[in-house]
C-alpha cells in the first residue's frame, strides 16, 4: 500500500515549470562613471557580492528574474520556484557572510504555533541554501515577495503622514506580531521601524507584470571588473494591499537573556540602551512607541542631535526625553552603568545641554482634538515609558482603547 501511494503522489505531483528565456541584449549600458547600485559599497570592491546574473537558475529550483533592491551586504531578487510552481524573493549574502544566528532565529520563527493570530504577520523563511563559489560561499534565504515597506507607503502621502484610518489596522496587525515574537518565539526583534514592516503581495498580478516588464525592456546594468551590476526594479502599484508584516531578523535576540549591549537606530533607542541597564522585550513596545510618532505626526519625536554641532549624541537623547516624559525615576537611574554621566546620584540632570520645554506629547501633537487626542497620548504613554516594566505588553496593546475605538 505504502508503495502505490508513493507512486501515487509522485504521478500527480506537477511537473517543474520549464525556465524562461531571458534577453542578453536590447539593455542600456550604464556608463562606467555611473556608480550603480552595490558598486557603492566596500564589500563591492573587493569582490564579495555573488555576480548573479538575470536568468540564472540556482540549485536547480531558483530562476533568477529581476533585481529588487540591495544592502551593504546582500542583494535581493525576484525569482521563479520551478518546482514550486511560485514567486520566491532571494537574498544573497556576500561571501563567507557569518549569518548563523540569523537563520537560527528563522527556524525559531517556525516553531512557534501556526494558529496564532500574530504567525501570518511574521516574515518567515522559506528556504535556506548555500551557493558555493571559488572565492567563499554565498549564503541565500528564500522569503515570500513583500511590496514596500510603511516608509514607503509615508512618502506615497502627499502629507507625509499617515492617517488614523491607514494607521491603526497596520498596527494591531504589528502587535500581533509582537505578540507572537514575544510570547511563542521567545526572541526581541530590537530594529522594528517603518522600513522592515512590509506589505503582503495579495495582487499577484504584480508579479508577472514585473516578468513581462524584464522580458519586454530588460534592466539597465553594467560589467565592473567582469562582474554583472544590475539597476534595481520596483513593483508596480498593487490593486489591493495584503495584510503587514513584520520583517528583517537580522538583529533579533534570544528574550529570556538579559543584556545591556546597544542596540536599535539611535533615535529609537529607549532608556534602558542608552543608560545601559538590562534590557529585554519591552525595548521592542518603545520602538513602536517611537515609529507611531513618525508615521502619524510625519516628524521624528526625538533627534539626539547635540549642541556641539557633532551630531547624535545619548545626552542631546536623554534631554529631549525629559523635555516629553519628565525626569526618570530614581531608581531607574540606579540599575544603569552610564547614569552617572548624565545625573548626579539624586536625580539631577548634570549635562550642559537645557532640557527642551514645551515638547510635552500633548503639546507636541498637532492633529488630533479633544477626547481623541487624550485617547492617543493615554495608547502613546503605554509604550513610553521610562521604566521598561512599566510598558504595556503587545497583547496588553491590542485592547488599547484609541486603537479599538
Amino acid at each position: 500500500m505504502a508503495t502505490i501511494m508513493k507512486w501515487a503522489t509522485k504521478a500527480f505531483r506537477r511537473a517543474p515549470w520549464p525556465p524562461m528565456c531571458f534577453p542578453t541584449s536590447g539593455f542600456d549600458t550604464v556608463r562606467p562613471s555611473e556608480v550603480l547600485d552595490e558598486e557603492r559599497f566596500k564589500k563591492f570592491k573587493q569582490g564579495q557580492y555573488y555576480p548573479a546574473n538575470i536568468g540564472d537558475v540556482l540549485v536547480s529550483k531558483y530562476q533568477i528574474v529581476g533585481k529588487l533592491g540591495f544592502g551593504t551586504t546582500s542583494t535581493v531578487w525576484l525569482a521563479r520556484d520551478l518546482e514550486g510552481h511560485r514567486y520566491v524573493t532571494l537574498k544573497i549574502y556576500t561571501r563567507d557572510e557569518d549569518n548563523q544566528d540569523e537563520f537560527e532565529v528563522y527556524k525559531q520563527l517556525n516553531q512557534g504555533r501556526s494558529w496564532h493570530p500574530g504567525h501570518a504577520h511574521v516574515r518567515k523563511a522559506l528556504d535556506i541554501f548555500t551557493i558555493p563559489s571559488s572565492g567563499g560561499n554565498h549564503p541565500c534565504l528564500v522569503q515570500n515577495p513583500m511590496w514596500g515597506s510603511f516608509r514607503d507607503l509615508l512618502y506615497r502621502n502627499p502629507n507625509h503622514r499617515f492617517t488614523e484610518d491607514l494607521l491603526k489596522p497596520g498596527l494591531m496587525q504589528i502587535f500581533l506580531a509582537l505578540d507572537y515574537l514575544h510570547t511563542e518565539c521567545k526572541l526581541v526583534h530590537t530594529d522594528i521601524k517603518s522600513d522592515n514592516i512590509l506589505q503582503e503581495i495579495e495582487d499577484k498580478s504584480i508579479l508577472e507584470s514585473f516578468t513581462q516588464a524584464e522580458l519586454e525592456s530588460p534592466s539597465h546594468r553594467k560589467i565592473v571588473n567582469g562582474l554583472p551590476v544590475y539597476a534595481s526594479r520596483c513593483f508596480d502599484l498593487p490593486k489591493v494591499f495584503g495584510r503587514a508584516v513584520l520583517s528583517d531578523f537580522g538583529s533579533a535576540v534570544q528574550g529570556d537573556e538579559k543584556r545591556n549591549h546597544d542596540a536599535q537606530p539611535d533615535v529609537y533607542r529607549p532608556p534602558e540602551v542608552m543608560l545601559k541597564t538590562d534590557w529585554s522585550y519591552p525595548v521592542d513596545i518603545w520602538n513602536v512607541g517611537v515609529m507611531v510618532w513618525d508615521l502619524f505626526e510625519g516628524r521624528h519625536l526625538f533627534h539626539g542631535n547635540d549642541p556641539d554641532g557633532k551630531g547624535y549624541s545619548t545626552r542631546a537623547h536623554l534631554a529631549e526625553v525629559m523635555g516629553s516624559l519628565g525626569p526618570p525615576p530614581l531608581d531607574m537611574l540606579q540599575r544603569g552603568k552610564r547614569s552617572h554621566e548624565f545625573f548626579t546620584n539624586d536625580g539631577k540632570w548634570k549635562q550642559d545641554i537645557e532640557i527642551p520645554t514645551g515638547v510635552s506629547l500633548e503639546q507636541s501633537e498637532v492633529f488630533l482634538e479633544g477626547r481623541n487626542k487624550e485617547m492617543f497620548i493615554a495608547f502613546m504613554r503605554g509604550m513610553l515609558q521610562w521604566r521598561p516594566e512599566d510598558r504595556k505588553t503587545a497583547k496588553d496593546l491590542l485592547q488599547d482603547p484609541w486603537l479599538n475605538d
